[in-house]
């Protein structure tokens, strides 16, 4: 995946410093999905032989230091050009994947239905797979719009990807996640978090779901409160959300109201 190009500048001017400092290279690794992708890749392969594997971005940087991520830095930039078009379309891509990753931080802190730094990396990488389907496929961001706006109880936004290249963003977005070597929980939210209709439909006393029910509650409502549906979907009304929604927020134990005046408080906290 592409790194996002003023996040490498950042990156190589905060690395010639005298002492690079680790929590401000973890910020701006933190907000960009495809060196974050590479760092936690790093991290979590057999060469550190680490007991379980790390989700965290900060845990990340604190265990290799500077010198290796100055080199993980380096090897990201070299990486090959995009073109000033593709840039402006993969900006849609990253501003709406650091406004979900921010607020399912603040969700999982105020519901406490899921660890903070957990939510954080589903929401910044659950649509990984949108710039490699860009990448892919020219017409992509035409067809992911037709997707938003035929979503509905019987049509998933992955049905309409479906349906014209025989794969969909969230597959790409799990294959991504595996090859990163992201927890598998996380894998599995990121490859079901256009499935959550089904999956909260299902019989409430089944227990074996619910880390994942926990993780895309919290996306599905991160989702909406930064208006993915407008962003990437283009359009004026989030179809998936009033579907799920009344799930999600039972499951959660948010009544409407009460929701309505999370979104609010969040999205002004964020500048939205």
């Amino acid at each position: 995946m592409p790194p996002q190009p003023q996040i490498m500048v950042d990156l190589q001017f905060e690395q010639y410093m005298p002492d690079p400092d680790l929590d401000t290279i973890a910020k701006l690794i933190s907000q960009d999905p495809g060196l974050a992708g590479a760092l936690l890749k790093l991290v979590n392969s057999p060469h550190f032989g680490l007991a379980n594997k790390i989700g965290s971005i900060q845990r990340a940087v604190n265990l290799l230091g500077s010198r290796s991520i100055i080199n993980l830095i380096n090897a990201q930039s070299i990486k090959g050009e995009m073109s000033d078009e593709t840039i402006v379309t993969l900006n849609r891509f990253w501003d709406t994947a650091q406004d979900v990753a921010m607020t399912c931080l603040t969700l999982a802190k105020r519901t406490g239905i899921q660890a903070a730094d957990e939510a954080y990396t589903l929401g910044l990488f659950h649509d990984c797979g949108v710039p490699l389907m860009l990448k892919r496929f020219p017409d992509y961001m035409q067809v992911l719009e037709d997707a938003y706006a035929k979503a509905s109880e019987h049509t998933r936004v992955v049905d309409t990807e479906n349906r014209a290249f025989n794969t969909n963003h969230s597959v790409v977005g799990y294959f991504t996640a595996k090859s990163w070597r992201l927890p598998e929980h996380i894998s599995a939210a990121i490859a079901n978090h256009h499935n959550a209709l089904s999956i909260f439909r299902e019989d409430a006393s089944r227990n074996t779901q619910s880390q994942l029910k926990n993780l895309l509650a919290v996306l599905k409502m991160a989702e909406h409160i930064c208006a993915s549906y407008r962003v990437l979907g283009n359009q004026s009304v989030d179809h998936e959300w009033q579907v799920v929604g009344p799930l999600v927020l039972d499951y959660v134990g948010l009544s409407e109201y009460d929701f309505e005046n999370l979104k609010q408080n969040i999205r002004e906290l964020g500048g939205h």
